[in-house]
């Protein structure tokens, strides 16, 4: 079985390959943001080595279905980690938790276990942060690729609602990342207001 570290570069080196040019968000720089978030949360949570392992290994493939589409990229992003974690030694029951993992990213975010809360709040950290404005648009960017008739308002609507909606599930992200989210959903809601005087 190989580690973490022996899969990281070949898994980036394909990422980087492979993604298209027109995905602005979901790219490698937000693969290994999540990566990075990941670690940071699971410190802060004690999380054990061997949990911190298959949790870097989820946070590492999350994205890779992007590779093939973005329609259930999720369950390609399984299908790819099961694929390649079997040729490199890993017993099944840790590859089904490395995908249970992935599988909580999915919109909307229904995580269960520690490790899934971990991940499901680092790939959405950008939420509530400063860097949402920036972060948002290249996710806008992104979308256009996909309806060019997607308008600003709509994008600002579609923000709202999004906000509105989505919960951080861990202490941390809780108690200092919501308060940061509210704020960027009120000035969402500012700008939705703006647009109609």
């Amino acid at each position: 079985m190989e580690a973490f570290d022996s899969i990281f570069p070949r898994c980036i080196a394909r990422l980087e390959e492979n993604l298209p040019s027109y995905l602005y968000y979901h790219n490698v720089a937000h693969t290994l943001h999540v990566l990075n978030k990941s670690i940071v949360f699971a410190h802060q949570q004690d999380v054990l080595p061997a949990e911190l392992e298959v949790l870097k290994l989820a946070a590492l493939y999350h994205d890779t279905g992007f590779m093939v589409q973005r329609f259930e990229h999720e369950q390609i992003s399984c299908e790819l980690a099961r694929r390649d974690l079997k040729e490199l030694g890993y017993e099944t029951n840790v590859i089904d938790s490395i995908c249970g993992i992935i599988m909580a990213t999915k919109i909307p975010q229904q995580p269960q276990s520690n490790l899934e809360k971990i991940l499901a709040d680092a790939d959405l950290e950008y939420l509530g942060t400063t860097d949402y404005d920036m972060r948002s648009e290249c996710l806008f960017k992104e979308m256009k690729h996909f309806d060019t008739s997607i308008k600003m308002n709509d994008w600002i609507k579609f923000q709202i609602d999004f906000l509105e909606k989505h919960s951080f599930h861990t202490e941390f992200c809780i108690n200092v990342l919501e308060p940061i989210k509210q704020l960027n959903l009120n000035k969402l809601k500012e700008k939705a207001i703006s647009k109609y005087i």
